[in-house]
């Protein structure tokens, strides 16, 4: 059975409870950021016995732990990230989170437990051990890029030379043990920008006497939608979304001017760059057309493409039909246009990321990731547990 045996599944259904018990702890107290002491410290408390080499962060409250195996081999590298979004959440669980404005709503307290969980599988099968195990504990995920200063702090040098990577993304929305992955690319990347357009305020009952940025601000929206469907193609798409406007202080002014932010996501760095051109390119030339001006202040360059190396994404699903069985191993048609800073990581090293369902039983409809309403179902942590232990043991 490539990477796993008959009794992994078993074990690792024996370190739930623990894992479940960490996972509710890190839920009630979520933290933001990079800066994450309190979910640092129970990481630290709960690897405390195995024997593992720890190390922190300098920049970031991350965790590095290395496990040597009993036999050489190659050095594998996983990921668990550990922070929360800032948002309230509104589940009703008796163990919600009682920091305001801050909510683990991207299954990151799991990943956190299911990753400490292996660590324990992987110790106790330290004689059965091929090479190494790098345990990548990582704050920052949620918009901070703490994968990448990570690697910036020397992670892969400190660790060695790494020969595969492997992470596991949650999420409610797919049915609970089933673990899914593609080759090539599984996620978009993920771009922010805002543009301002001005005009010449005035009279609300004036319009002629002004030149009013909030029309041209509409406008420009229906012509970004309009951009991305005739210019990127629609087999390598790219979503251009405006989510935010901001004009105008009362009824009868017409402001001076109008601010818009959004964010562009696309599959392929090709497009990426098409689709962020375009977006300078639109408000540039529809604010002229009304005699507005149009400036996009900043485009910030966010996480890359998340493209999984072919050869890891099919020994992941190899691997999870070997542990699991074809019925609970899916193969996605399609990349998920959300983004991931494990990006920066498959960037430098051959690996891959897998999601994993969590779907509460029951729920036809359940509240997908970033929603203030997410609940999991947390007896598929151990389908976690198995699975990163299996990607380090094969």
């Amino acid at each position: 059975m490539p990477g796993g045996d008959g009794a992994l599944v078993e074990e690792a259904e024996r370190e739930l409870d623990r894992a479940i018990d960490l996972r509710r702890r890190l839920h009630v107290h979520p933290e933001l950021g990079l800066e994450l002491p309190r979910t640092q410290a129970a990481v630290l408390e709960e690897l405390e016995d195995l024997h593992l080499t720890l190390s922190g962060g300098i920049r970031t409250t991350s965790v590095t732990a290395e496990l040597i195996g009993a036999h050489p081999g190659p050095t594998t590298l996983l990921r668990g990230d550990m922070d929360a979004l800032p948002l309230s959440e509104d589940t009703g669980l008796p163990y919600s989170s009682e920091v305001d404005g801050a909510m683990h709503a991207c299954g990151h307290d799991a990943h956190v437990a299911m990753l400490v969980g292996a660590a324990r599988l992987l110790s106790a099968r330290r004689h059965q051990l091929s090479g190494r195990v790098v345990f990548m504990f990582q704050p920052g995920e949620e918009g901070f890029a703490g994968a990448r200063v990570m690697l910036e702090e020397g992670l892969l040098e400190k660790a060695g030379p790494v020969d595969r990577a492997f992470a596991i993304h949650i999420t409610p929305i797919l049915p609970t043990g089933i673990v899914a992955t593609r080759p090539g690319t599984l996620m978009a990347s993920a771009d922010a920008f805002r543009a301002t357009i001005t005009g010449r305020g005035g009279h609300a009952s004036m319009p002629h006497d002004a030149v009013d940025p909030v029309p041209v601000a509409c406008e420009i929206v229906t012509a970004l939608q309009a951009m991305t469907t005739r210019r990127v193609p629609a087999f390598d798409p790219a979503v251009v979304t405006v989510a935010s406007i901001q004009a105008g202080t009362t009824n009868n002014v017409i402001p001076e001017r109008a601010v818009l932010e959004g964010t562009v996501r696309a599959v392929s760095e090709s497009t990426r760059a098409v689709a962020m051109e375009g977006v300078r390119r639109v408000v540039d030339h529809v604010a002229a057309a009304h005699l507005c001006s149009g400036e996009v202040e900043a485009i910030l360059e966010g996480y890359p493409v998340t493209v999984n190396d072919s050869a890891a994404a099919e020994r992941t699903l190899q691997v999870a039909e070997a542990l699991l069985g074809p019925e609970r191993t899916l193969r996605v048609p399609t990349p998920f246009m959300g983004a991931e800073d494990w990006s920066f990581v498959l960037q430098q090293v051959p690996g891959s990321m897998a999601f994993l369902g969590a779907g509460p039983p029951g729920v036809d409809q359940p509240a997908p990731n970033h929603s203030n309403r997410m609940v999991i179902d947390e007896p598929a942590m151990a389908t976690g547990i198995a699975l990163y232990a299996a990607m380090a043991l094969g």
